[in-house]
């Protein structure tokens, strides 16, 4: 499990053919510290586990499902990467609880910039508005963020500077892909109703 915080933007130093998958090799600075192989690392909000670790560089696998259903797909020599290390049960939760699975890839619809904030409107999957809600939390590439609006078709967010200088976020542009998990008590809530319903149509 992680929080939604993330502790450091690394970068991609190589990736390599693992067929069916491909093998990531990322310089995670600070994040690197006290690793060990098969810990479990956020990447842009994917749960990955590590299977090396050189110094500074984590090594990881991603299947093919992953990178279908993840931007990790997209991964190129020099990409950014946000990174954060699984929770410690003693951990404060200063974000909210995050599993690392993907529920979705969503698109930079809108950016509007006013000053030094910036307000992102981001395009997703009808299924994943449904477990959204304003107010609530969702993880746009592994950050932890407060929902403003949400619509049929997306969401808005609302960046601050902080966040725009310490992860991807602040370099994403309108058509650019973004890794999405949405709450798990809306995943559960959702999951819920769908019974219900089932149980009130069987009647």
């Amino acid at each position: 499990m992680f929080s939604g915080l993330v502790e450091h933007m690394g970068h991609v130093v190589e990736i390599t053919d693992a067929p069916p998958g491909k093998r990531i090799v990322v310089d995670a600075g600070p994040v690197s510290e006290e690793v060990e192989i098969g810990d479990s690392i956020s990447n842009n909000g994917c749960c990955l586990t590590v299977i090396k670790v050189d110094g500074s560089k984590l090594s990881f696998e991603a299947g093919p499902e992953t990178l279908a259903k993840t931007n990790l797909g997209e991964f190129t020599t020099g990409s950014p990467v946000n990174l954060e290390r699984s929770l410690r049960l003693s951990d404060r939760l200063g974000g909210h609880l995050v599993s690392g699975h993907i529920d979705g890839i969503g698109r930079v619809d809108k950016r509007i910039d006013e000053s030094e904030w910036s307000t992102f409107w981001i395009s997703t999957p009808r299924h994943l508005t449904l477990q959204m809600a304003s107010k609530g939390s969702i993880t746009v590439d592994g950050v932890s963020l407060t929902l403003v609006d949400v619509t049929n078709e997306g969401f808005s967010v609302a960046l601050i500077p902080h966040t725009l200088n310490v992860t991807t976020l602040g370099a994403k542009q309108v058509g650019d892909s973004v890794n999405l998990e949405t709450d798990l008590l809306a995943k559960y809530v959702a999951r819920q109703l769908e019974g219900h319903l089932a149980q009130q149509q069987d009647k």
